[in-house]
């Protein structure tokens, strides 16, 4: 199981919210309070980032499954899901192999496939010689347009190796590009016109699949 915190009334409509690699929790630190006045907010921690202790994985279909898991601890049969990049993809799978547990998805800089399988694997290895540190300067320019949030770098930092690797080894691995047409729950996708590490072409791709969805860039 993974380590999650909950916000929001108990009687309130369950909302999952997924990091993106390398993040915590804290990612959705600014948007909890405003939707924790309706929703019952769960949010959660991927494997060796922030609280969650790192275990063995190889797949998103892995996290997904690690995800309902989560879920289930609160009782939460279906839910409303919204992610960022790897949480969006999260929340793809599971709307795509588990369509009777999403009630709807939001994905946000997110893809139905992450680029160049070979660049993940490189970042893999990379990270399993030497850590996420040499990821930190990097991370500033693909993330952040105006001043750096170092509360997300520091989760980068503190980020276990191997469970960050493995996360990379599973993005390499993912592709619905074939099967967004099974996600027929409401969808939101969401895409930064500036953003380097999943330009909005991604997005567009997505909105073209989704049967039901809107698209915001």
């Amino acid at each position: 199981m993974l380590h999650y915190r909950l916000d929001g009334p108990e009687q309130g409509q369950p909302l999952v919210l997924g990091p993106s690699l390398g993040t915590s929790t804290r990612l959705w630190d600014a948007q909890v309070p405003a939707l924790a006045r309706t929703f019952r907010v769960l949010r959660y921690d991927l494997p060796g980032h922030g609280v969650s202790p790192a275990q063995p994985f190889a797949s998103l279909d892995d996290l997904a499954a690690l995800v309902l898991e989560t879920t289930a601890a609160e009782g939460m049969e279906s839910f409303h899901y919204a992610g960022v990049s790897i949480g969006g993809a999260i929340g793809a799978t599971l709307a795509t192999r588990h369509p009777g547990r999403v009630r709807s998805l939001a994905m946000v800089c997110s893809s139905a496939r992450f680029g160049d399988p070979a660049s993940w694997r490189e970042r893999a290895a990379l990270v399993r010689a030497e850590g996420t540190g040499p990821l930190l300067e990097a991370g500033v320019g693909r993330w952040f347009a105006g001043p750096p949030r170092q509360d997300l770098l520091d989760d980068v930092a503190a980020a276990d190796p191997a469970a960050y690797a493995a996360c990379c080894d599973a993005l390499a691995a993912y592709d619905l590009r074939g099967e967004l047409a099974s996600i027929t729950v409401p969808t939101l996708v969401v895409a930064g016109r500036a953003d380097p590490a999943t330009p909005p072409a991604h997005a567009r791709e997505l909105a073209d699949g989704i049967p039901d969805v809107t698209l915001v860039e």
